[in-house]
């Protein structure tokens, strides 16, 4: 009866969360092709082995087959099935992904929140140094420090993170910046709270909801610029293969085998929509005042 009367917070955010689904079918199809990504990446990274899949067997007999029962995705230049590629390559995009986002996440989150508070030299500092990234295109700098690293997933991830890390540093900052004019914050200042405690214990949780939001949509973003590197052959090497790798690897067949490099292209494209979703999703259930 204490739950009919008065509903838990757990079950307002319950009931937001359903109500927003059903108003939004998209967000649906998003939520479920990125948790199906998601906990399919997390599996066959553990269990690689589930998959069958050898990347160094070839087929010649199979070379460049069409769609088929057998082949989903048909068939590349050496007869290994695509569908089977796809399955082996996206986890690794999963992995760069989560991993980039996460560190930028985080390495945004303290430097945004510190420059934000502490003002003057520190904020002028870490606001140069930010400067000096974003005043290259994203893209272009990745593309440059790949290269000078060399081609490899690990070194990707380096130029991929150089080039993101700096966008949350602005973003925390401009909600930080905001969040240390709250009277909450001027209170603890006021009553001799330290300034890292500060930022921790009432900056940092205050301002985080828009960051996650903008999170959970960026991560698709980053799929793309990494598939963009493995396309230039910056990305995973062989044996091992990610999406944008595939995508090139079939270019060259697409005008008698259009399906080897057009059916990755369309996978890739239905992650990043999804995650594109999602973060509608979350940033319009984490700001009520602007749902429909």
């Amino acid at each position: 009866m204490t739950d009919d009367l008065e509903p838990t917070a757990f079950g307002e955010r319950r009931r937001a969360f359903t109500t927003l689904l059903r108003k939004n079918p998209l967000y649906i199809f998003g939520l479920a092709v990125v948790s199906f990504y998601l906990v399919f990446s997390l599996v066959v990274g553990l269990f690689p082995a589930i998959l069958h899949y050898n990347p160094v067997q070839v087929n010649l007999s199979e070379t460049l087959r069409p769609p088929s029962l057998t082949y989903p995705f048909g068939t590349d230049d050496v007869g290994k099935s695509v569908f089977l590629e796809v399955l082996y390559g996206a986890p690794i995009d999963a992995g760069v992904a989560l991993t980039i986002i996460f560190t930028s996440f985080a390495l945004g989150l303290v430097s945004g929140s510190l420059a934000a508070y502490l003002g003057g030299v520190v904020d002028e500092v870490i606001m140069r140094i930010t400067d000096v990234f974003l005043a290259f295109p994203g893209l272009i700098l990745a593309v440059a420090i790949a290269a000078a690293l060399g081609p490899g997933i690990v070194n990707a991830m380096i130029a991929v993170g150089v080039v993101w890390w700096p966008i949350y540093t602005r973003i925390v900052r401009g909600e930080a910046l905001s969040a240390k004019q709250q009277q909450y914050v001027l209170a603890a200042r006021a009553s001799g709270v330290s300034g890292p405690r500060i930022v921790v214990r009432h900056i940092i949780p205050n301002i985080i909801n828009p960051v996650v939001a903008y999170a959970s949509a960026d991560i698709g973003n980053v799929i793309i610029l990494f598939s963009v590197l493995g396309y230039l052959g910056l990305g995973a090497q062989p044996p091992r293969i990610d999406l944008g790798r595939l995508v090139f690897n079939g270019q060259n067949f697409i005008e008698f085998a259009p399906w080897y490099p057009i059916l990755p292209g369309i996978v890739v494209f239905v992650i990043v929509i999804s995650f594109a979703f999602v973060g509608d999703m979350i940033t319009e259930y984490l700001n009520p005042r602007g749902r429909r």
